[in-house]
């Protein structure tokens, strides 16, 4: 069965690297942009740019207006309870350490952080800083054969020392979903903060954080079709409010003489700065653009692509899948090769794929593994995108083997 993807001419950047001879399937590092995005960042520079929050002129006032509204778009795609609890960053990592500074000081000597042995390097590198200068305990949650997060272990390491839970809602290398609601409820009996990784988690599907539970929901735009240098910070409101500011500057002070601050509550007290003025514009297109489509289809187009390249690593001798992928991304090894000498002849042949510990290096590491190749799929890919992969991959091998 053909699977074309008939939003593939909404991305120039994918129809310009087919048009060098490039098959993009690198998507869950970043995505490649729909053409609502470009307008949005030209439209932002070329019809004026300006401050926001800080100006009476028209073009600050369009420009804070703009990007106000994306703060809304994002408050409705979240399904959070006000706009106000959504703070934008400079990405997902820039969240994660403003979390870990935020809440220092919620925790004391002995006190337990407990993370997923799964998490990519921005979920795990701030908890596990913040525990060493605090004199923490990092607990790490084992992952079952699947890779999901081994419940019943968690319900034994999540005890009354826990104080903060922090886990990504979909891998980024194994693919899996991982079971939050129930993690969160364990965190929960004990009193401990939730945080989710929504980077990969987000570009599949809608999440409500409301019904998920969670004190804090992370994503970066770049990953969501979005601009580069963008990212969101949910946070309930009692969660907000035990947030400590982390950096200090421009618009986020109430009132500052030489000697004293006041600082703003959220959004705006943790966005000290210029922020991303034009990226938070772009990405209000973004969610306008993929609020348009037709999620029903977009989630059946990449299942069956998904599936069609599943079934094809697996009927190829020595090629061993990593956990068990539920969506749009598949990561593996081969007998015997090493993983950038595959990526190396794949890239030779315009293809192109991740190789190496894809930021997650504890958990190749747990694997016995040095790295890995991942195949992930936008809503732009097709079949052919996968033919051509292929091809390109038995070439490969015939030559490493």
């Amino acid at each position: 069965m053909s699977l074309p993807s008939p939003w593939r001419t909404d991305f120039p950047g994918i129809l310009a690297l087919e048009a060098e001879g490039q098959t993009y399937l690198d998507s869950a590092a970043t995505a490649q942009k729909p053409q609502a995005v470009l307008d949005a960042l030209l439209g932002y520079y070329g019809a004026g740019a300006a401050n926001v929050h800080r100006a009476q002129h028209l073009p600050g006032e369009r420009a804070t207006r703009a990007f106000e509204a994306t703060r809304d778009k994002v408050a409705t795609w979240l399904n959070a309870a006000e706009p106000s609890q959504i703070v934008f960053t400079r990405g997902a990592t820039e969240a994660f350490n403003l979390l870990a500074y935020g809440l220092e000081s919620e925790f004391q000597a002995g006190d337990e952080i407990a993370v997923s042995a799964a998490e990519h390097h921005a979920n795990l590198l701030p908890w596990q800083q913040l525990a060493q200068r605090r004199g923490l305990k990092l607990v790490v949650l084992p992952l079952d054969d699947g890779g999901r997060i081994d419940l019943q272990r968690a319900a034994e390491l999540i005890g009354p020392r826990t104080r903060l839970l922090a886990i990504s809602q979909l891998s980024n290398v194994l693919g899996c979903w991982q079971p939050l609601a129930e993690l969160i409820a364990l965190g929960k009996a004990q009193g401990a903060l939730s945080v989710v990784d929504g980077a990969q988690g987000v570009v599949h599907g809608r999440h409500d954080v409301q019904a998920l539970g969670c004190d804090f929901y992370v994503f970066s735009s770049h990953k969501l079709y979005g601009p580069d240098g963008v990212g969101a910070l949910y946070g309930s409101r009692a969660a907000l409010r035990r947030l400590g500011h982390w950096q200090y500057g421009g618009e986020m002070v109430r009132l500052a003489d030489y000697q004293y601050a006041e600082f703003r509550d959220a959004p705006l007290g943790f966005e000290a700065g210029t922020p991303p003025i034009a990226g938070v514009i772009a990405l209000g297109a973004t969610l306008d653009y993929l609020g348009g489509l037709d999620a029903a289809a977009v989630s059946g187009h990449e299942a069956a692509l998904h599936l069609k390249l599943l079934a094809g690593l697996s009927a190829r001798d020595g090629i061993q899948l990593l956990g068990a992928p539920r969506v749009a991304l598949a990561s593996f090894v081969v007998e015997g090769v090493h993983n950038a000498d595959l990526a190396h002849l794949l890239t030779e042949q315009g293809i192109a794929v991740r190789a190496g510990h894809h930021c997650a290096m504890p958990l190749l590491n747990s694997l016995g593994l040095a790295g890995a190749v991942r195949v992930s799929l936008g809503l732009y890919n097709d079949d052919t995108d996968l033919q051509r992969f292929f091809t390109a991959l038995d070439q490969a091998l015939e030559l490493l083997r």
